[in-house]
Order: C-alpha cells, then structure tokens, then sequence
C-alpha cells in the first residue's frame, strides 16, 4: 500500500527547508539590525543545508531510476531475468512492481516459447523427409537430421552454400534438387537400389528476405507396396480375360463335337467362326502385354529436329515453344516418336485447350536434351502422381495402364529418365531427358 507519494515527499522537505530557513532568518534578524545582513546570513547558512537534505532525498530515487534503466536495458538485449526490489511505498515501488510483473510475463513467455521451439525441431528431426530451409543467397539455414544424412553423411549443412552441397552429391540427386519444378525423380546412387522422391520447393519472404524450403520424401516403399498390388491387379485381370475367352472357346469347342456326332454340319461354321473371334480378341490382347514385356532395344540413329518435330506435328497437334537445339539428337525415331504421341494425346484427352498442347526441346549444359510436354488440363493428384508411372495403373475406364510405364521404358531404355510435375498455373508437364549419346538399357 502507497504510504505518501513522491510528490508530497517532495513538498514536505521544501515545506520543512522552507520553515527552517524563516526561523533562523528571524533569529539572525533579532541579533542584527541591518535586514539585508541578516537575509544574507540566513541564506548563506540555509543553502547548504538544503543542499544536503536535497541530496540526501534524491540519492535513493537516482538509485532506483538507475535500477530501472539497467532492467530496461536487459530487456532489450534479451535478459528477462533481473528482478527490482520494491522496498518504497511510492510511485517508484509501483513502477518497480510493474516492472517486476512484465519481466515475469516475458520469461514465461520465453519459457513456453522455447518448449514450443523444442517440440517443433524435435518433431521435424524426427522427420523422415528431409528439409532444408536456404536463404537468398543460397546459405542453409536449417537441415534437419534426413537432410543431413542424404546429402552431407551427417554432418551440420548450417551456413554452406547449398550448391556446394549439391556439387558432392550424385547427379541424379544434383539434378532432382535443382530441377525447377515439383515432382517425382528417380535417384540413384552407386552400391544401392534406386530411389523415388518426391520434390517440392516453398518460396516465401521472412524478415524481407526470401527464402526457400526444400522437401524430399522418399515413396520407394509406397510405390513398391502399389507396384506389387497392380502385379495383383494385373494377374487378376489376365485371369479374367482368359477366362473370359477359354470358356466360351472350350463351350464351343464342345458344342462342335456334337454337331459333327449329329451330322448337324451346318452350324460348324459359325461355332468356328466363333472361335476365331475370340481366339483373336486373346490374342490381341496378349500381345498388348508382350509388346510392353518384349520392348526391343534402341536402333539409334542422328535426328535432326528440324525434321522430326514437323513430321510428329502431322501426326498429332501442338505448339511449338522456344527455339529448336541446332544440335541433332541420338535416338530411336519410331520409339521415341511413339512416346511423344503418347504423351501429347494424353495431354489432348487431360481436358486441355487444344492450343494449350506445346512441346519444347532445350540442350542442357551438360550436353542432355530436355523435352518438356505441357498442356493446361487440370492436373494430376498427389496420389496419381505417385502412381502414373507404374505398370497397368490407369485413372482412364478403358485404359490399360500401359502408356505412361511404356513412355518411361522406352526413355530409360535410351539412357534418359521422366518426370511428371503439375504446373504453377495449372496444367501438367512431363519431362524426358535424353542423353547425347546411349548410355544403357533396360
């Protein structure tokens, strides 16, 4: 409780200097009869005094104020833990008790903010994706540990340059983190198995920087759990296709034999012609599958695209974006052909303006070509982009699941690789890259 505040301590002691200087300017006249002799002597004797008593009554509140300034100091520098003594009954013991309340806000404050930092890194270094988070001039600021593991054998990413990173990383995994768009990339590293991840990049500003978070999931052990259900799927749909033609062969099969007992020659031909049909349907259907499983190698040959991209356009529709490599490519016309018309038609059938269809070519600096199919269809899910490139996965009723896995073989069997990603602006773009010359097949 507020005793007496500052201000009416400050009015007593003038209101008891003042008293005191009135008596002994009274006493001092009584000794003496010249007025001004007097006034003077009372002045000389009483400033002093006041002087002291002033001080001696300040000293504390400078204290205080001090004490204040240093508390308020601390806080700006980020050190919440001094505390003021509030030993004073007046305006100063109310500051410093509120100083005091604030102090305690902000360290507990501080506290749970700090306990919420920890459970944030603690989850996100538990993460299996790894995250790396890069300012604008492309310094790591934060990696956490999947990120450490895949791309600096676990050691701290903090305060390198992000590409120097890259530059010690294997080039699959070099060029899907430096890819510009979204998607799914194949990475392969010497003495492993091949791995899928799935890329993203978020851009935003903090603190007027731009920064950029990288994501890489790996969906190897997803896609291979859906690889292995469409082998279940696809050996139950060759069952039934089987089934579907063996039995009523079989049925008819029988029924020729009881028309040849009863001499009923005349029905043979259509249970023949019957037969025929179906035993073609299976067979058309069968060499869908081989044509797929029995994919013949690569004839390659010089392509100039000048040539090859005007012939496809007869064959199928789009635009033409950016300007032709002058450099002639090294490929398989007929398949590589067959894959772009693949690609295209199903760019035409996503729902896109026919228009809105292009195809780019691009020479890479490192000598591979980039071939970019884009259309402005609604896109893929990110379910479906997980899956588009598996074999007999198909979103289309009548579909077979063929075109896309085929378009990948055929390219992987160049040496290349494909890359499905939905567009900023919508749409879909997949991307095949090939290289100069052959390197490999499957």
């Amino acid at each position: 409780m507020r005793a007496i505040s500052l201000e009416g301590k400050t009015l007593a002691v003038a209101a008891a200097l003042a008293a005191g200087g009135a008596v002994l300017g009274v006493c001092i006249a009584r000794q003496v009869d010249d007025g001004v002799l007097a006034l003077l002597f009372s002045c000389a004797l009483i400033l002093p005094v006041t002087l002291l008593v002033i001080r001696r009554t300040m000293a504390p509140v400078s204290r205080y104020l001090q004490a204040l300034i240093d508390g308020v100091s601390s806080l700006r520098d980020g050190d919440f833990s001094i505390n003021l003594a509030v030993r004073r009954r007046d305006e100063l013991g109310d500051l410093a008790a509120a100083y005091n309340s604030v102090g305690d806000i902000l360290r507990s404050e501080r506290q749970n903010l700090y306990q919420r930092e920890l459970l944030l890194d603690t989850v996100i270094q538990s993460s299996p994706q790894s995250l790396v988070l890069v300012d604008d001039s492309g310094h790591v600021l934060y990696a956490n540990t999947a990120a450490r593991r895949r791309f600096a054998d676990g050691r701290r990413m903090e305060g390198v340059l992000f590409e120097t990173v890259l530059d010690a990383c294997p080039p699959s995994l070099r060029e899907a983190a430096r890819a510009e768009l979204d998607g799914l990339y194949t990475v392969e590293i010497e003495g492993s198995e091949p791995e899928i991840l799935h890329v993203t990049r978020n851009q935003f500003r903090l603190n007027t920087r731009e920064h950029r978070l990288y994501q890489f999931k790996s969906l190897t052990r997803e896609l291979t759990r859906q690889e292995l259900a469409t082998w279940k799927k696809v050996i139950r749909v060759i069952s039934h296709e089987l089934n579907n033609s063996l039995a009523p062969i079989s049925s008819l099969a029988h029924s020729g034999r009881l028309a040849v007992q009863a001499q009923r020659t005349d029905l043979l031909d259509g249970i023949f012609e019957t037969i025929e049909e179906r035993s073609a349907r299976l067979r058309h259907f069968l060499e869908n599958y081989a044509r797929f499983a029995k994919l013949p190698q690569p004839r390659l040959e010089r392509i100039d695209w000048s040539s090859f991209l005007p012939r496809l356009q007869r064959a199928v529709r789009f635009g033409l974006e950016g300007e032709l490599p002058t450099e002639p490519a090294n490929f398989d016309a007929a398949q590589i052909e067959q894959v772009l018309i693949n690609l295209l038609k199903n760019a035409h059938e996503s729902g896109s303006p026919a228009d809105a269809v292009r195809l780019a070519v691009q020479q890479l600096d490192d000598g591979q070509f980039l071939i970019r199919v884009m259309d402005r269809g609604p896109g893929m899910s990110e379910t479906v982009l997980a899956s588009a490139l598996l074999p007999f996965y198909s979103t289309k009723p009548e579909g077979t699941g063929l075109g896309l896995t085929l378009c990948r073989e055929i390219t992987e069997a160049h040496g290349g690789r494909v890359a499905l990603a939905n567009r900023a602006e919508g749409g879909l773009e997949v991307r095949l890259w090939l290289p100069m010359a052959h390197s490999g097949a499957v």
